[in-house]
């Protein structure tokens, strides 16, 4: 069976839990953690690692012990620790951390003093009162976790986009490989870059013969198939994703992919329009009466609607067929207009390659440029840059610029926000940077008017360039903080600044809904990796992702520019 780095982090994430509830060592368990978080981001997978025989222990948080259990669960499907850890509490504890407000020790008593095992008897604890006569719960607690519990259960699972990616890809080149198979496309929120994914709708166009239904069904990933039909089967694969196939003839494909792409909403609105012609769009093409008259392609879906094609990301009724009516369909960024990237770090603070090492991948992937910005003095668990730390690596940079050849390497700093809007370090060393890359890393739960404040106040700077992550959403671990960001936005077309798209899976921030708002105000938005290291340039392609959701086309991004063009744009905000 295929093992995807999502299914590792997993594993260790599970071991990390259950290390936590038995109260092991605090060190043993944050190592898991962070070799789960480095395992999750790693946009190549490890299994192609090991295959072309990459030592893992060069990947961040990975030792020694750790790249043998990584091997171990590659090889087997199984980690001999987990399993002995599994043995020792039941299977099913390790989800009560996932309600909110319930920590290891508070988990530890419920099983010990209740045996409670599951979220359902979590509930009925809760329910029946029993829980308020343990030691440090009380009826308040008791109350919270009946809500946490109720609000838990509504939630739908959705895997991060990235995640995704890793059992699309794997699905694809499977599916591809087997005989009569011509086209494989996966459709739904994935293709319209959605930033979490529910499910994988994969079409695929075959030969009559072709044997595509029973390999799907039998594929070696597949838990439970929930049904197996001629031209349709769904199943769910071992990390809980459903996956959905559909055959479909050559001349339907075009209003297949457009009805399976969605969104639910915009596909209404075209069957609408369609519907005031005398015309009806569903799955098998688009039909006058019983004639077929479109559906090979979506270009002629769209065509019979008197619409130009519509690209998949912006198919969510934002205003995208108004657009397209009128001529105003944007002309979206892609990957390949990115000049440079102007958010990433070395081993100087928590990234974990030098500084050479960054500016070759870059190259690799195209861009002619990258700015090193480091995390500032304030932030002590990155090993953050004082001044004099700072002036060296800059000294380094400029040594290194005239040895490379291809890619310049601009000097920057991630400097932290502090609470009263100042900036973490002094002005006789920013002024020296080439961009001064702002960023709230504390005090997330500021009143909205504070938090607002204290943003403006930092971009207010003389030497402010950009602002990091501006909503600091981590994606199903950490709400937005509360802020306006429409004012940040127009203080940053006031102040002539740029607001970042940082492309980290986690984040893809800001949101699509604030590039639209960006791109309305005139704000240009640099989308950037945050790279941590030579693997992390790839999460590009999800930040142009977000933009293209966000309407942004090439010129309202500041990184496509050439560096000449861009030197000119950042000495205004300096």
């Amino acid at each position: 069976m295929p093992i995807h780095n999502a299914d590792i982090a997993a594993r260790f994430e599970e071991i990390a839990d259950r290390l936590e509830i038995q109260g092991a060592n605090p060190f043993r368990i944050r190592a898991y953690r962070n070799a789960a978080r480095t395992l999750g981001d790693l946009p190549q997978e490890a299994r192609a690692l090991l295959e072309n025989g990459e030592d893992l222990t060069r990947l961040p948080g990975i030792g020694a012990d750790l790249a043998t259990k990584v091997r171990e669960i590659v090889d087997t499907g199984h980690c001999s620790l987990l399993e002995r850890l599994r043995r020792e509490l039941p299977p099913a504890v390790t989800e009560l951390l996932r309600v909110p407000g319930l920590g290891p020790k508070r988990v530890k008593a419920l099983y010990h003093d209740l045996d409670v095992q599951t979220v359902e008897q979590l509930y009925r604890a809760a329910r029946d009162g029993r829980i308020r006569a343990l030691p440090g719960f009380g009826e308040k607690t008791e109350l919270n976790i009946l809500q946490a519990v109720e609000a838990h259960a509504s939630k739908t699972h959705r895997f991060k986009l990235a995640v995704a990616a890793q059992y699309a890809d794997a699905l694809t080149a499977f599916l591809e490989a087997v005989p009569g198979v011509k086209r494989v496309t996966v459709a739904g929120s994935f293709r319209r870059m959605r930033e979490t994914v529910g499910d994988l709708d994969i079409l695929v166009t075959a030969a009559a013969n072709s044997p595509v239904m029973p390999r799907f069904t039998a594929y070696d990933e597949v838990a439970d198939v929930l049904s197996a039909g001629r031209t349709r089967a769904s199943v769910v694969l071992n990390s809980g994703l459903q996956v959905d196939l559909r055959v479909v003839a050559q001349a339907s494909y075009g209003a297949a992919l457009h009805y399976f792409t969605g969104s639910k909403a915009h596909n209404i609105a075209i069957r609408r329009i369609a519907q005031k012609i005398g015309l009806k769009v569903n799955e098998y093409g688009v039909f006058r009466g019983s004639e077929r008259i479109a559906g090979d392609d979506e270009a002629s879906v769209y065509a019979t609607v008197g619409l130009p094609y519509i690209p998949p990301e912006l198919r969510e009724n934002r205003g995208e067929i108004e657009a397209a009516r009128g001529g105003r369909l944007p002309d979206l960024v892609e990957l390949a207009d990115l000049r440079g990237d102007l958010h990433a770090h070395t081993k100087a603070t928590d990234g974990h390659d030098s500084l050479r090492d960054m500016a070759l991948a870059a190259k690799a992937m195209g861009l002619e440029y990258l700015a090193i910005t480091e995390h500032s003095r304030h932030l002590t668990v990155a090993r953050g840059l004082d001044p004099l730390r700072l002036a060296r690596q800059c000294d380094e940079i400029d040594r290194l610029n005239p040895e490379l050849d291809g890619i310049t390497l601009l000097k920057g700093i991630e400097v932290d926000i502090l609470e009263d809007g100042s900036l973490d370090l002094p002005d006789a060393v920013l002024g020296r940077l080439d961009l001064v890359v702002g960023a709230v890393h504390s005090q997330f739960h500021l009143s909205r008017a504070k938090q607002t404040a204290r943003i403006l106040r930092a971009m207010d700077h003389p030497h402010f360039t950009l602002l990091a992550h501006p909503s600091g959403r981590l994606i199903d671990r950490r709400e937005p903080y509360d802020v306006d960001m429409l004012c940040i936005i127009r203080h940053a077309k006031e102040r002539g600044c740029f607001l970042e798209l940082n492309a980290h899976p986690e984040r893809l921030d800001l949101l699509d809904a604030q590039c639209q708002m960006a791109k309305e105000e005139g704000v240009l938005v640099s989308v950037n990796s945050d790279a941590h290291s030579t693997f992390d340039f790839s999460n590009l392609k999800y930040g142009v992702g977000q933009a293209r959701r966000g309407w942004l086309e090439k010129d309202d991004v500041l990184n496509t520019r050439p560096l000449a063009a861009l030197q000119r744009l950042l000495k205004r905000t300096m």
